[in-house]
């Protein structure tokens, strides 16, 4: 994955705090895939105090969730995390948000997550040894990309946060195995019709209107009914997940989930807590809580779940920043994992 030849713009914003100072900075450019297509990224970095004591706590990269985008849904979240001293990467999936390709369409969901990590893996390489630690953060349909991306390069990541993610199917909503075989043939013919029907899915993840609003009037979100390849890839992914990752899930993991959540079924994080093999993994359930826990919950609770998810960050990179020991054996395995990988894929 290369930057695009003309493509990418670096916009300098950012907030500042009350002495004047960029608290956070914001840049934006457009990166080319390995198929040719560009895609929108972005990044939240630390301002210049925190740059002045050194470089970020660790590396965040976000995952985004179906039909959304990092540079305005996710602001908020990188925005606080870059505040808390972390720098802050997201990527556009192909079909969302300012990327290349028909809106609202996945053709191949392991090429989404290719893109990712060919991405993710770039930014980590440009940081050098300078920053040790690379988290994943993952919402609803990003946390199974973040779990793929785990089991691509199972050593390579320090941990994950996972944002009510959607890693299984609840048993009243799965297909019969014929309703399946039949999405599959109809795929071959009309791939991108929209004609899965959805209920409104902004009204039941978002809870405060301000936020409803805001989705309904972003030009990057798409709003249609999920077009039928989109829905058989996600329902396939859903299920490989389900069948075949969630035993095998051994990164430290954050999940964080609202009991209240009619998007994804709480009981399916309790699920993955309980499989995964981790042995440093967290479930947070926050009772009367929807689905878009990070931005559209009231200010209270969206800073309640990010004073959980920060904590989780610190504790993590400052715990493995103090082992001393342990460190350059772990960073050492994930280079050598890294360069491995790059070499297998250039075969």
């Amino acid at each position: 994955m290369s930057s695009s030849n003309g493509g990418g713009r670096d916009d300098g914003g950012g907030g500042r705090d009350d002495g004047g100072v960029l608290d956070h900075e914001y840049q934006e450019e457009y990166v080319r895939n390995s198929r040719g297509m560009k895609l929108f990224a972005c990044r939240w970095l630390p301002g210049r105090r925190r740059k002045e004591s050194g470089p970020p706590k660790a590396l965040v990269f976000l995952c985004h969730g179906y039909a959304v985008e990092c540079g305005v849904t996710m602001r908020g979240t990188g925005e606080r995390l870059a505040r808390a001293g972390y720098a802050v990467y997201g990527l556009d999936y192909e079909g969302h948000g300012r990327s290349d390709g028909l809106q609202g369409y996945v053709p191949d969901f392991q090429a989404l997550v290719q893109d990712c990590d060919d991405y993710f893996a770039s930014i980590v390489r440009s940081h050098g040894p300078t920053v040790r630690h690379r988290f994943l953060l993952g919402e609803s349909m990003g946390g199974a990309v973040a779990l793929l991306l785990h089991r691509a390069r199972p050593d390579f990541w320090t941990g994950a946060v996972l944002v009510a993610p959607m890693c299984k199917i609840a048993d009243d909503m799965r297909p019969h195995p014929l309703v399946v075989n039949i999405l599959r043939a109809m795929t071959s013919i009309v791939p991108t019709w929209k004609i899965v029907p959805t209920n409104d899915v902004i009204d039941a993840a978002y809870r405060t209107q301000e936020k409803r609003d805001e989705i309904r009037g972003n030009p990057y979100c798409y709003k249609d009914k999920p077009r039928l390849k989109t829905a058989f890839e996600l329902l396939k992914v859903s299920l490989h997940v389900e069948a075949n990752l969630l035993h095998k899930v051994s990164l430290p993991f954050l999940i964080v989930h609202g009991g209240a959540d009619k998007v994804t079924d709480p009981s399916v994080s309790e699920l993955l807590y309980r499989s995964a093999a981790s042995q440093d993994k967290t479930l947070k359930l926050y009772p009367d809580m929807w689905h878009a826990l990070t931005s559209g919950e009231s200010p209270n609770n969206i800073r309640t779940v990010f004073q959980d998810i920060i904590a989780w960050l610190d504790h993590r990179s400052y715990t493995l920043t103090s082992s001393t020991e342990k460190l350059p054996e772990v960073e050492q395995k994930a280079r050598h994992d890294d360069q491995h990988y790059q070499q297998h894929r250039n075969k």
